[in-house]
């Protein structure tokens, strides 16, 4: 099965316990987008009954761990949320602001026009209800293959994964088939959004900024996606984006401020 993600990244703040159970009402009493049966993160050993959904359950869960993944009967559908926590032992450069909440489900859904303009909705809603910067949706092998590459390890044997950016601080991996872009994006590229392609573009409001590159996520990787996103990056500006050949970070990156512990 070919999986399709949608990542809405949150603030470098912990979300209160009682917004993550405004999110979780939403997505599964409004938007329905799975029948929660499963909870949990590391081990999904929660119960729940998708008739009458125990959000007092959901939220004690969140509340003690600050994560949480809730799914369907199957690994088809599930919700995780997982903030940046931080460590204030670091030195203020490794503080990234790697929370974010990542629906996935099965990238057939995205074959529907209907699930495409309700999914358009419900992420500016989302974002705008959990303070999102940046919300990026497309096919998960998209996402792999432009935010992880293999080095080789020191000693010489064998290789380890690395990321390419670790999140929205550090720049962008690239560009996928929607990409929400907010605030500090809308300032990071200003009039070069002005420039793109009226079809690769739509305002949505309130600083919000929609790029879509091509019609389909199921175009992401091929010669004709590949050379559109390639063409949208060059208006945008590639310094802000990861040079994927000759493997160098963003040079210029969203103005943000500093991570809040």
């Amino acid at each position: 099965m070919q999986y399709f993600d949608t990542k809405i990244w949150l603030p470098p703040e912990i979300p209160s316990t009682e917004r993550v159970c405004r999110f979780l009402r939403l997505v599964f009493e409004e938007y329905r987008w799975f029948r929660p049966t499963r909870y949990g993160f590391a081990f999904m050993d929660g119960k729940l009954d998708p008739e009458h959904v125990d959000y007092d359950a959901l939220g004690a869960f969140y509340e003690e761990r600050k994560v949480l993944r809730v799914a369907a009967r199957t690994d088809r559908d599930y919700i995780s949320i997982f903030p940046a926590k931080g460590d204030a032992s670091r030195p203020e450069p490794e503080f990234p602001y790697t929370g974010k909440i990542l629906w996935t489900t099965s990238a057939k859904e995205a074959a529907k026009p209907r699930w495409r303009a309700a999914h358009l909705r419900q992420v500016q809603e989302l974002m705008s209800l959990v303070g999102s910067p940046l919300a990026q949706a497309g096919i998960d092998e998209d996402f792999d293959r432009k935010t992880n590459r293999l080095v080789p390890n020191a000693d010489g044997f064998g290789q380890q994964q690395v990321f390419t950016v670790r999140d929205y601080s550090e720049g962008l991996a690239g560009l996928y088939w929607r990409n929400f872009l907010g605030a500090p994006f809308v300032r990071l590229f200003s009039e070069r959004l002005d420039a793109l392609p009226a079809e690769c573009r739509q305002e949505l409001g309130d600083e919000l900024v929609l790029v879509q590159p091509y019609e389909l996520p199921s175009q992401a990787g091929t010669p004709e996606g590949d050379a559109r996103e390639r063409q949208l990056i060059s208006v945008l500006g590639p310094e802000c984006f990861y040079d994927h050949e000759r493997h160098v970070k963003p040079t210029r990156r969203p103005p943000l401020g500093p991570p809040v512990h």
